[in-house]
């Protein structure tokens, strides 16, 4: 894998973030692009025999485009600064929890686990289930194998209601995991520590860490959107 080539393009492109310049360096984005793949490659083959959501997915299934597909009106650069893809079963944009893997120069490349996007059917069903089963929850989150690899836990910083959810009392003990919009972990990784000969092995183990949590928030969904269904792969 060409990691190296990979984060320098990266840094490259952050510089000169512009569909004139990408179009002058097109071989430069194809190699680096090639070595994306192949790191997402031997991170699906190691986890594959452990993990039978990830078992069948194809690189083409979980990459993320560079292009960005929802650019904001005001924001200049058409194009990611960053590389990356999201493991779950269904491909990257299924309706459930999973993985996801960036890579991004300047120790900005990163591992997540969870669901940072979920629908509100999505949250509802999760509500429930950690309303109804909160102390497996609180197993799961708290894990040692988890905050081993997350040191930070499940990210309690993101968008969140400033109310109860509907149906949920304001005494409710849970109430702070309730109020969530999201449910991940996640962790960056320096380019050194991308550069090192065991980054896939480190992810692999990430991953494997981070499986009860998904498997309980991909656990409280609905029947369709366990399976993966409905899912668009853009």
């Amino acid at each position: 894998m060409e990691l190296d080539y990979l984060l320098h393009f990266l840094a490259r492109l952050a510089a000169n973030n512009t569909t004139e310049w990408m179009a002058a360096h097109r071989p430069d984005y194809q190699r680096a692009r090639a070595a994306c793949t192949e790191l997402v490659r031997q991170v699906l083959a190691g986890v594959a025999p452990t993990d039978p959501d990830l078992a069948d997915l194809t690189t083409a299934e979980v990459m993320f485009r560079l292009h960005k597909n929802d650019r904001a009106h005001r924001d200049p650069e058409p194009y990611k600064r960053r590389m990356g893809a999201g493991l779950k079963l269904g491909g990257r944009h299924a309706p459930r929890a999973g993985y996801f893997l960036a890579i991004q120069p300047e120790g900005r490349s990163w591992l997540g686990a969870g669901t940072f996007h979920p629908t509100p059917a999505m949250l509802a069903a999760i509500r429930q289930e950690i309303h109804y089963n909160a102390d497996e929850f609180h197993r799961r989150r708290q894990a040692s194998a988890l905050l081993a690899h997350f040191p930070d836990g499940l990210d309690t910083t993101g968008p969140q209601l400033t109310r109860p959810p509907r149906g949920y009392s304001a005494q409710d003990p849970d109430l702070a995991w309730l109020r969530l919009k999201t449910y991940g972990a996640g962790r960056f990784y320096t380019d050194a520590e991308v550069l090192a000969p065991d980054f896939v092995a480190k992810i692999m183990a990430g991953i494997a860490a981070a499986r009860p949590l998904v498997d309980f928030l991909n656990e409280a969904l609905p029947v369709a959107e366990r399976s993966g269904m409905g899912a668009e792969l853009k």
